[in-house]
């Protein structure tokens, strides 16, 4: 099976170049076609284009796979799928800003075993297959292997996240505001970016209270294979939702009691707030 993971993630990569090449080439472009989906969302031509581009190459590269796109839904049925987020963080995409990837995994009896996350904005791509570690780097020659933190208290801890609002529809608002409140420095860097820093080492807690498969299939195989630990936030592993926390292992089951809605973490309430670094 190894050997069959290199070559789909040999062929990861060539879908994210192809991503690549399409994203940048309208990215900031006066023409970009932007239109609201139903989920009061963005969308722009480039995210069908991707997403289309992809879906084409798998087709006859490898037909007998399934695949869940953001855009264009399920097609295809087996135990292997590949599951495309043509350009997560289209928002920032549509203003401009820099931070937007695409995010391309495959999963097999539905567990991420290879995933690829291309931001060429950011000049910046990380993968990993299941068992073989996790990567950044310019192409699989030209890359460095990465790492969790290990940061050991909450109270230490570096925490990313996307936005307040969820938290506060999700009902876990006071649980989110006590998190900040413990964690020593945190800041919003948002989307795929969060969960690539978890990996990294460069901030120990990400976390967001909804998502969708497309969403989070590709961090779980780069976030696992760098050590850390990527589950929802009740702490059920894998891309399972409805929302994701990804830690460097170490504090994962602290944060989870932290968002828990159970009446027992109401202590969190007295948490001093640290300073800002």
């Amino acid at each position: 099976m190894a050997d069959n993971l290199i070559d789909d993630l040999r062929l990861a990569h060539v879908l994210a170049d192809a991503a690549d090449s399409i994203t940048m080439d309208r990215f900031r472009d006066p023409d970009l076609d932007v239109s609201m989906k139903k989920d009061n969302t963005v969308v722009s031509d480039a995210d069908k284009a991707v997403e289309e581009a992809v879906k084409r190459t798998l087709a006859s590269a490898r037909p007998r796979d399934g695949f869940h796109g953001e855009e264009t839904g399920e097609s295809g049925w087996g135990p292997r799928r590949w599951v495309i987020d043509p350009i997560d963080g289209t928002a920032n995409y549509v203003r401009g800003a820099p931070v937007w990837g695409t995010l391309i995994a495959l999963m097999v009896e539905d567990v991420p075993v290879i995933s690829v996350v291309s931001a060429p904005a950011l000049a910046r791509r990380w993968w990993a297959h299941q068992g073989g570690g996790a990567y950044s780097g310019k192409s699989l020659m030209n890359n460095r292997q990465i790492q969790v933190s290990d940061v050991a208290w909450v109270t230490e801890c570096f925490l990313s996240y996307s936005s307040l609002d969820g938290w506060v529809d999700s009902g876990r608002g006071r649980q989110f505001g006590d998190l900040l409140r413990a964690a020593r420095r945190t800041r919003a860097f948002g989307d795929f970016w969060s969960y690539m820093l978890v990996a990294e080492g460069a901030v120990d807690v990400a976390c967001e209270p909804e998502l969708a498969l497309h969403d989070m299939a590709a961090l779980v195989p780069i976030v696992t294979e760098a050590g850390g630990r990527f589950t929802s936030v009740d702490g059920d592993p894998g891309p399972v939702g409805p929302g994701a926390l990804a830690t460097n292992g170490l504090l994962h089951d602290e944060v989870v009691n932290l968002l828990s809605l159970d009446d027992d973490t109401e202590d969190s309430l007295i948490i001093p707030r640290r300073a800002i670094m």
